[in-house]
């Protein structure tokens, strides 16, 4: 398998707006965790996730780096930039970098996930502060609900 061409072809399909192709990159049942749409299953719900993406934002480039890949597991650094439709920021291009973490599956990503800091992406976009604290204090409850989290929690070693 060849991730780096997997990576671009992910990347082209977010900018060409092209849903049914990166739709088409997952297996059937295959998840997207967007950092900020949240948890996208099977291809037509991932489909319909990149067209959210065109309603708040336009010219939308991705950048993959410093790929790693075992044929399982797939890394990648990335930079991300779009220009703006939302009312606080439109025409302001848009930002960030953040770590991509692909399951692949028979040449296919099983599971996508993401981090980047919100925080930056949020105020590039010219949110009130006030509600930029909210959507990170449901961030953060989400975070903590996770099922891997209240395991990790109930793991950690007791001390003082």
């Amino acid at each position: 398998m060849d991730f780096e061409n997997l990576l671009q072809r992910f990347a082209s399909a977010v900018g060409a707006h092209d849903s049914a192709g990166l739709a088409g990159l997952f297996t059937p049942d295959g998840c997207y965790d967007d950092y900020f749409f949240g948890l996208h299953r099977g291809r037509e719900e991932i489909a319909a996730m990149l067209d959210r993406f065109h309603v708040g934002g336009e010219d939308f480039f991705w950048e993959f780096r410093n790929p790693v890949c075992d044929g399982r597991s797939g890394y990648a650094g990335y930079l991300f930039s779009y220009r703006s439709k939302e009312p606080e920021s439109a025409g302001r291009t848009i930002v960030f970098e953040g770590i991509a973490r692909f399951e692949l599956q028979d040449g296919l990503i099983a599971r996508y996930e993401e981090a980047f800091d919100r925080g930056v992406a949020f105020s590039q976009l010219g949110y009130a502060t006030e509600r930029i604290g909210k959507l990170l204090d449901r961030y953060a409850r989400q975070l903590a609900g996770k099922d891997d989290v209240v395991a990790h929690l109930g793991r950690r070693p007791r001390t003082g």
